[in-house]
């Protein structure tokens, strides 16, 4: 089984709402997928009120979900890390060094940008477009 990890800067917005979107699409269960932080800054909160407001607009199922931060145990046991911006890959590399594990959700849809971060742009219809299409590259990717 393929082991997906989806980072951003605190896990409570653009890396689970990565999560459950994959996992919506993943209907095989065949992709054991989580999420986590960078920083410690929201560890222990669960996912920001208008992310999930948006996941459940679009019909995504969630489950529970508690911040949590990365380990680099993690770095190790996850097949593919999938970030959201180049400022999670530096402070990353910052944390434990950089692999060829580690990589930009939007290169999956042939994008060198960032995943905008709806904590600061207030924009989670754009993330999540962003990010739905983001995921939907990496499963047919995975998928070949």
């Amino acid at each position: 089984m393929i082991k997906i990890l989806f980072l951003c800067h605190g896990n409570i917005c653009r890396s689970p709402m990565a999560e459950f979107i994959f996992k919506s699409l993943d209907i095989d269960n065949e992709f054991y997928v989580n999420s986590k932080a960078i920083s410690n800054e929201e560890i222990g909160n669960s996912m920001y009120p208008k992310a999930l407001a948006k996941l459940k607009e679009k019909n995504i199922k969630v489950d529970n979900h508690i911040a949590s931060r990365v380990t680099k145990e993690d770095m190790d046991y996850y097949d593919y890390i999938i970030v959201m911006d180049n400022s999670n890959i530096r402070l990353l590399n910052n944390l434990y060094g950089l692999n060829d594990k580690v990589h930009k959700l939007l290169e999956y849809i042939g994008r060198e940008d960032d995943v905008a971060d709806p904590w600061y742009t207030d924009n989670f219809e754009v993330a999540y477009q962003d990010i739905y299409d983001g995921c939907l590259g990496l499963y047919k990717f995975l998928k070949k």
